[in-house]
C-alpha cells in the first residue's frame, strides 16, 4: 500500500511512486504515436481519408466511462472488504489473547498452554497471509510453533485451517482438564470461529475474480475508443490532437489498470493491502500480551511502500 502525503504543484505531475503510469506507459505511448501519425497525415490512410465526427465518440465515451467507474467501484469494494476482514482479524486476535490469559484457570499446565495458543494465533495470521499470496509460510510460521507441531502441520494443504483445528483440540483439552467451564469455553470458541470466518471470507475474495468476459469487454472497448479517437479529432483541433488523445487515453487506460490492480487486494503490488505490516501488528500485540519485552518493530513504508 502506498503511504505518502498528497503531492502538490509540479510534484503532482512528476510523482511516479504509486502511479499506474509505469504499467500503462507502453499502451499510452503507442496511442499517442498513432495520434501523431494521424495528425501528420491529416487522417489519411493509404490515400484514403478516414473522416469521423465526434458524435460516435460521445455516444461511446459516456457508457465506457460509466462502466469503467462501475468496474472500479466493484474492485474497490473487494479491496475495502479485504481491509475490513484483516482489521477484524487484528481485533479477534487481541481478544483471543485476552481471553486466553483471563478465562483459562490457573493449573499446572495452564501457563504453557496459554502461551502455545497465543503463539499459534500469531502463526495463524502469518499462515493466512502466505496462503493468500501463495508463498512459503515456513520462515514466519515455524518460529511461533513447537517443533513437533510444525513438523506435523508443515505438509498440510490448508495450513491456517490446520492451525485452527489444533486450537480447537487445545480448547477441548482445557475443558476436559477443568480449566474452562462451558460458558468460557463457548466464548473462546466463538472467537476462534470468527477468525476462521475471516480466513474463509478472504479465500472467497481471492478465489472469485471479476468475470473475465466483463474485464475483456472493457479492455477492448477502451483500446478501440482511444485508437479511433484521433480520426475524430484531427479535423476539429488539428495539432492538439495528440495531446487530447494522450489525456483521454491516460484516463481510460489508468482506470482500467487500477481496477486490475486492486481487484486482487492480497498480492504484492504497491497498491495492494499491507498484509506484512498487519501481521507484524498482530505479532507485536500478542507477544506483548505474553509479557515479552524484545518485540519486533512495526513495519514502516520503504520508499512510500508499506508491504
Amino acid at each position: 500500500m502506498i503511504v505518502r502525503e498528497r503531492p502538490n504543484g509540479l510534484r503532482l505531475f512528476l510523482t511516479m511512486r504509486g502511479s499506474v503510469l509505469p504499467s500503462i506507459w507502453k499502451s499510452l505511448a503507442i496511442t499517442t504515436l498513432l495520434a501523431v501519425f494521424v495528425t501528420l497525415s491529416h487522417g489519411r490512410l493509404w490515400d484514403h481519408k478516414i473522416q469521423l465526427t465526434v458524435v460516435p465518440f460521445t455516444l461511446m465515451g459516456l457508457p465506457l466511462a460509466i462502466f469503467l467507474g462501475f468496474r472500479n467501484n466493484s474492485a474497490y469494494d473487494r479491496y475495502w472488504e479485504g481491509r475490513k476482514l484483516w482489521g477484524e482479524l487484528v481485533l479477534r486476535s487481541r481478544n483471543f489473547a485476552r481471553q486466553c490469559l483471563s478465562l483459562i484457570d490457573e493449573d499446572g499446565e495452564a501457563p504453557a498452554l496459554r502461551e502455545r495458543m497465543i503463539r499459534r494465533a500469531i502463526a495463524y495470521a502469518h499462515a493466512l497471509r502466505h496462503q493468500l499470496r501463495c508463498s512459503d509460510p515456513a520462515p514466519d510460521v515455524a518460529p511461533h510453533l513447537l517443533p513437533a507441531e510444525w513438523t506435523a502441520l508443515r505438509g498440510r494443504v490448508n495450513l491456517s485451517q490446520a492451525l485452527m483445528l489444533e486450537m480447537g483440540a487445545d480448547l477441548a483439552r482445557c475443558r476436559r482438564a477443568g480449566m474452562l467451564d462451558s460458558v468460557r469455553a463457548a466464548a473462546l470458541d466463538a472467537t476462534v470461529s470468527s477468525m476462521v470466518a475471516t480466513a474463509a471470507s478472504c479465500e472467497r475474495i481471492k478465489n472469485t475474480p471479476v468475470p473475465f468476459s466483463y474485464t475483456l469487454l472493457l479492455h477492448r472497448t477502451a483500446y478501440l475508443y482511444c485508437y479511433l479517437l484521433p480520426f475524430g479529432l484531427v479535423d476539429s483541433i488539428g495539432y492538439l490532437t495528440p495531446l487530447v488523445v494522450a489525456i483521454v487515453a491516460y484516463t481510460f487506460y489508468g482506470l482500467d489498470a487500477l481496477g486490475d490492480e486492486i481487484e486482487e487486494p492480497f498480492g504484492l503490488s504497491p497498491n495492494d493491502l499491507p498484509l506484512d505490516a498487519i501481521c507484524r501488528t498482530i505479532e507485536i500485540d500478542l507477544r506483548d500480551a505474553l509479557g515479552e519485552t524484545e518485540l519486533p518493530p512495526p513495519l514502516l513504508p520503504v520508499n512510500y511502500w508499506l508491504r
